[in-house]
């Protein structure tokens, strides 16, 4: 199972990362996609500096495993919010969601084993 969760820190580090990236940039599909959802701008950085907290965190797991729940469960917040953004405020499509759900699932798979 160490594999499987190794595997898991890197996809997670990758996609976040280019989240990340996305919002202090502020590229055009995630401004347009933070309008949809009807946030205030100020709220991207602070959701990227959360992310960057739980790639921090998930880093840091590799010699310190006690982080890797903490990443976990601060991921599996932002993507109930990420859910909770598209479905309810934004009335995306599920298939705009999908991301979001993957990155929950991969999360809460880091919070128990």
């Amino acid at each position: 199972m160490d594999t499987v969760i190794v595997i898991i820190q890197i996809i997670l580090v990758c996609i976040f990362v280019l989240s990340i990236s996305m919002k202090f940039s502020r590229t055009k599909s995630m401004v347009r996609h933070w309008k949809e959802y009807r946030y205030p701008m100020w709220f991207m950085n602070v959701t990227a500096f959360l992310e960057l907290v739980g790639v921090i965190g998930l880093i840091i797991a590799y010699w310190i495993p006690e982080y890797l729940k903490f990443s976990g469960v601060l991921f599996t917040i932002l993507m109930l919010g990420a859910l909770h953004a598209h479905f309810v405020r934004a009335k995306h499509r599920p298939i705009m969601a999908l991301n979001a759900l993957a990155m929950l699932i991969l999360s809460i798979v880091i919070i128990f084993f």
